[in-house]
């Protein structure tokens, strides 16, 4: 008896140890949770006091150039709103050009004056074309929206959800046709049509985003391609430009109708 009874108590000083141990274990990470907490609440003030500086120095560059201010399709501050600005983690050689700076999470930032230059650029390029001669390839669900709009206020053919294989390469297909410009959402995920249209030596309009290559895009038109409000204001923006240039008699919806929750949004002050 004496023998079981002094078993029992160095089971009950294992448990005992065991125990202090797991509380311990706890507690250390208590503490480290803690500094992960600070340190992400460190980094979103540093990221967010870094947006409102980037406001403020575009705001200033764009003030000290009346002429360009002038010539903005939109104030400065829609484009923020509409995160046309905000790249990806990865910056491509091809992208590298149009990238202002990149932010402390890591995020490239876009040259937005660039963008608005860009824009104008793209638009210029999408003027060449009539209606008819143009197909737009948009697989990404973001840009379905903006996409269907814009086709329905410029008469443009569009291709959403499924790019079907070989209705620009092979005439024995039924839906063959023929186009003189194929405009992409983005080079990697819109990449068989960037290929067919390569195949048959059409030329490409390309939205690419900072991780995009731009190995057969004709014409690039830099942004970011992963976000409904930026590609609902750069579809805004070509719809306008497009039908006052081709003289299409017809209203252009608002960008509210592109984007929605457009005046719910916020820019960074």
């Amino acid at each position: 008896m004496p023998r079981e009874r002094k078993t029992e108590t160095a089971k009950e000083k294992e448990i005992k140890e065991k125990t202090n141990e797991q509380v311990s274990e706890s507690e250390d990470k208590k503490k480290k949770l803690a500094k992960l907490l600070e340190k992400a609440k460190a980094l979103e003030g540093k990221v967010r006091g870094e947006e409102e500086e980037e406001l403020e120095v575009l705001k200033k560059r764009v003030k000290g150039e009346e002429e360009e201010k002038k010539d903005m399709l939109v104030p400065i501050e829609d484009y923020l709103k509409a995160s046309i600005h905000l790249g990806t983690r990865v910056i491509t050689p091809d992208m590298r050009p149009y990238v202002y700076r990149r932010r402390a999470d890591g995020l490239a930032v876009f040259n937005t004056a660039m963008l608005d230059d860009e824009l104008k650029a793209g638009a210029e390029y999408l003027n060449k074309f009539n209606p008819e001669d143009i197909i737009v390839v948009c697989k990404r669900e973001a840009g379905w929206k903006a996409v269907k709009l814009f086709a329905k206020t410029t008469g443009i053919r569009i291709f959403t959800k499924k790019y079907p294989a070989g209705i620009l390469t092979n005439p024995n297909l039924d839906d063959f046709f023929e186009t003189g410009l194929v405009f992409i959402c983005d080079p990697w995920v819109d990449k068989n049509a960037l290929h067919d249209a390569n195949k048959i030596r059409v030329p490409v309009l390309g939205i690419c985003d900072t991780n995009n290559y731009t190995d057969g895009v004709t014409k690039i038109i830099p942004g970011n391609n992963k976000s409904a409000k930026s590609l609902g204001i750069i579809f805004y923006l070509l719809a306008k430009l497009y039908v006052e240039a081709k003289g299409i008699k017809t209203d252009v919806p608002s960008v509210r109708d592109f984007i929605d929750g457009w005046d719910e949004l916020v820019p960074p002050k």
